[in-house]
């Protein structure tokens, strides 16, 4: 048993934020949520989850999310199914968490508010709070469009998400209230580019003016069916394609001097190649995908990763925000009806309060707007975390 407390007055600051150095999603919605609440006169603390986990755990994480996805999906999509059906990867999961909890208690100490942007740090964060070692309110911004057993646990105290769609469906699958309030990227994906504009960032980085270009984004590492992607749009004729292949240098180099294509490496001006693009495929769901719905951009899901990124497609095609074509076939006439729609309206991650005005209003200690009561949802959600603890 441990725990960690301090007076009001040797507050360290104002609001802690968990990250996980997983991919980039997850650093980037704290990064901009740090932003936010600074540039508000508050003083925010950052901390990677990996770094309150022993080594060899820290490895699995970091390198064994690539590792698989990239060499062994079939491996990553039954590690995703047994946390989702509760059996041993579970337990080895929840143990994870526990590990975690030392560290991140010392880290929470006399911080009023503290925010989760990565699901296995919910995790830790709701069993120390379900056990009084944490006093902070705690808030779960959830990244991902669909909802994971990981990103709910019943002693957190708020769940926020980016679109109606998934705080739906954290209602319907776990009876937990969730609130949509939007994305957290960079104001530049809201900003309206003129014709002219558009054009000019197309002839710096060697894209046709007068044909449809698809922007290809595969997250951080460049991971998923790329190349077969690349091949099917560049051999139905709809688009040009604009390939942003992260640090997977590898793959710039396979895919540099093909005809029409553009590969770039890391960017930190998405949004401005997005606002050259037509239209977006993507195969995870995770923040570039929210960039795009910020920027009203139309978007396709193709060949999505295994595990959350094909649960992230089911969930976006439902909803009717992002189709999910199957065949090359259907990805020519997707990308052809999204470029078509043209740009659309951006209520649906726009339209909402803002994450750091939530965040805000806990740390003022004013009455945070009331969540929709869920008839017995205390108890569907002790039973879907008990699954990770089973």
């Amino acid at each position: 048993m441990f725990s960690h407390t301090a007076h009001e007055s040797a507050a360290p600051g104002d609001v802690l934020i968990v990250t996980g150095g997983v991919g980039a999603g997850h650093d980037g919605a704290a990064a901009e949520l740090r932003a936010r609440l600074e540039r508000a006169g508050l003083q925010v603390a950052v901390r990677d989850f990996l770094d309150a986990v022993p080594s060899p755990c820290r490895l699995a994480l970091r390198d064994g999310y690539t590792g698989s996805v990239r060499h062994a999906p079939n491996l990553f999509e039954w590690v995703f199914q047994g946390i989702e059906r509760g059996n041993w990867v579970h337990r080895a999961v929840d143990g994870m968490c526990r590990l975690a909890q030392r560290q991140i208690s010392r880290w929470a100490a006399g911080y009023p508010v503290v925010v989760s942007t990565y699901p296995l740090a919910s995790q830790s964060l709701g069993q120390l709070r379900g056990t009084g070692r944490l006093t902070a309110t705690v808030v779960t911004y959830l990244t991902d469009p669909a909802v994971h057993r990981l990103w709910v646990h019943p002693d957190v105290d708020h769940h926020l998400t980016v679109t109606e769609a998934t705080a739906a469906m954290g209602t319907r699958e776990f009876g937990v209230p969730m609130r949509a309030v939007g994305g957290l990227v960079s104001p530049a994906f809201e900003q309206v580019h003129t014709a002219a504009r558009r054009v000019a960032i197309r002839r710096s980085i060697g894209l046709p003016v007068d044909r449809r270009v698809a922007l290809l984004v595969a997250g951080s590492e460049g991971m998923g069916e790329v190349i077969p992607t690349v091949d099917a749009i560049v051999a139905s004729g709809v688009a040009d394609v604009l390939v942003l292949c992260g640090r997977n240098e590898r793959l710039r180099d396979q895919l540099s001097g093909r005809d029409r294509v553009v590969a770039l490496g890391w960017r930190s001006d998405v949004a401005s190649l997005m606002a050259a693009a037509d239209v977006l495929v993507h195969n995870a769901g995770g923040l570039s995908l929210t960039e795009a719905l910020t920027a009203g951009l139309p978007a396709v899901t193709f060949r999505p990763i295994p595990a959350h990124g094909r649960a992230n497609a089911e969930v976006l095609a439902h909803a009717g925000l992002v189709p999910w074509p199957k065949t090359d076939t259907e990805l020519a006439a997707a990308i052809v009806m999204q470029c078509e729609a043209g740009r659309q309206g951006r209520q649906s991650v726009l339209r909402h309060q803002d994450a750091s005005q939530f965040v805000r209003s806990l740390v003022d200690r004013s009455e945070a707007p009331a969540l929709p009561d869920v008839p017995g949802h205390h108890r569907r959600a002790e039973t879907a975390s008990s699954r990770v603890a089973a």
